[in-house]
């Protein structure tokens, strides 16, 4: 029996991500509303770049899903009806929504006619983890479900099975929360940034040192008292950890259970944020990237509907390798053909924190976090530029957006197809050769051959 392509679902950060992201293959994109969903920062999408963008998917033959996917406090309740009524008459291919109330109002509009049809798909904000959930929300008329990222290959078939008519996605590239999907309270704690309220500062990912605490002051407040010198022993506490999952290996409790410490962020000395431990250590955790591409094939024989990559704050660069990787997963897996390792070795080319499959595998707890460090690192090639012009000879414009020299290798990523060229010339916008395009907002001429517009280019490490 052939397979069933699925959808390739890629985020749209921006109109000139949503393009990037059909050139290089994505069937659809979801964009934020940004009062509504859980990107209200780094969001150009206002009204009129949404109806913009869904204007540009149809003519393409492609889909534009609106994510409004919040958990609503009473006062967003109270505007939501008014503010959404604009974007659903703009007839996107989908709301993606989480709050239960918030669906239950917008499903109640659509059926007395005041707001057109548009399909409602439940965001993985919503932890959906089974099949009787999944069939708690077709009842109540939900169309597509986006499964929790905590299951597994096999608990996503058993789903399928137990609900053969209702569409799913799954999550298979990108950023993981370090709680149930999304729910992590780190940010609201330590800045009073909302996650669920669109303004994650990704606190779980920052470097810190900690400070100790004394006892309580008599005001009733912890006080710090110097720097701890002991640097973390991962090895140790692992070791420690395979005796048991809720206490030391030793059964007993860490002697600096139940003390106070503070953090403080490298990149802020001097703010004290204080944070607590019992017996179980504390939970400040960097989870590695999601990286699914070797599963795409399982993930369509079992029949997922789409496959979605997380990232609307990501680079352009991100979205075009990412969508061209996956596309090129789908289409083998659809074709009969093996999986390719070398689609492995194009997604290093992103920054990334270390890759894991997740919780679609079962491993060891350790093998989905990062421990050493908090930042993306490089391990192929490093974005370098955008293709902004192409000469009948050859050369193209190349808005830099970092350094890059005559000697190197570079890679271009095109959707006619991807090349390796070393570069032995480059020219300045009066056509003087130079040696050097340190970054932005220097352009440069390049003899790369490019048939069009629309290419990035990265330098090879």
């Amino acid at each position: 029996m052939s397979l069933k392509a699925p959808e390739l679902l890629l985020p749209a950060g921006s109109l000139q991500k949503m393009r990037a992201a059909y050139d290089f293959g994505a069937d659809a994109v979801y964009a934020g509303q940004p009062r509504y969903s859980l990107r209200a920062r780094n969001n150009e999408f206002r009204l009129e770049q949404i109806a913009q963008g869904i204007a540009e998917a149809h003519t393409r033959g492609k889909k534009f899903f609106v994510t409004s996917n919040l958990i609503a406090h009473n006062d967003k309740v109270r505007t939501y009806i008014r503010d959404i009524q604009p974007v659903v008459e703009l007839k996107p291919d989908a709301l993606i929504m989480a709050d239960a109330g918030l669906i239950m109002q917008v499903l109640a509009q659509m059926e007395k006619g005041v707001f057109p049809k548009v399909p409602i798909h439940l965001s993985v904000q919503a932890n959906t983890t089974n099949w009787a959930a999944v069939k708690f929300w077709q009842k109540v008329g939900v169309e597509r479900i986006i499964l929790s990222r905590e299951l597994s290959l096999d608990e996503i078939e058993a789903i399928r099975n137990e609900c053969p008519d209702m569409e799913i996605e799954v999550f298979v590239h990108g950023a993981l929360c370090i709680a149930y999907s999304g729910r992590c309270l780190l940010s609201g704690y330590f800045n009073r940034r909302d996650p669920n309220q669109g303004t994650c500062t990704n606190a779980c990912r920052w470097e810190y040192g900690t400070t100790a605490a004394s006892e309580q002051s008599p005001s009733g407040e912890a006080v710090p008292v110097g720097k701890l010198d002991a640097d973390f022993n991962f090895a140790e506490a692992q070791a420690e950890a395979e005796g048991s999952f809720s206490t030391c290996g030793s059964g007993q409790r860490h002697p600096a259970a139940d003390k106070v410490y503070f953090l403080e962020e490298k990149g802020r000395p001097g703010e004290l944020m204080p944070i607590m431990e019992d017996e179980h250590g504390t939970y400040i955790l960097n989870s590695k990237d999601l990286r699914a591409v070797e599963h795409v094939e399982r993930l369509a024989r079992i029949g997922v509907d789409s496959l979605k990559i997380e990232g609307r704050t990501k680079s352009l660069y991100y979205v075009a390798r990412t969508a061209q990787v996956y596309r090129r997963a789908i289409d083998d897996a659809v074709a009969g053909r093996p999986f390719n390792p070398e689609l492995l070795l194009e997604l290093e080319g992103l920054a990334n924190r270390g890759y894991t499959g997740g919780l679609l595998e079962r491993r060891p707890a350790q093998d989905y976090q990062n421990y050493i460090n908090g930042h993306s690192e490089l391990h192929r090639s490093h974005f370098v530029g955008e293709v902004t012009a192409v000469r009948d000879d050859g050369w193209v414009q190349v808005q830099a957006k970092n350094r890059f020299s005559v000697g190197d290798r570079l890679e271009v990523l095109h959707p006619s197809g991807n090349r390796v060229v070393e570069l032995k010339e480059m020219h300045n916008l009066d056509g003087e050769p130079v040696q050097v395009a340190p970054g932005d907002p220097v352009r440069v001429w390049v003899p790369l051959g490019l048939p069009a517009e629309g290419g990035l280019v990265s330098r090879l490490l």
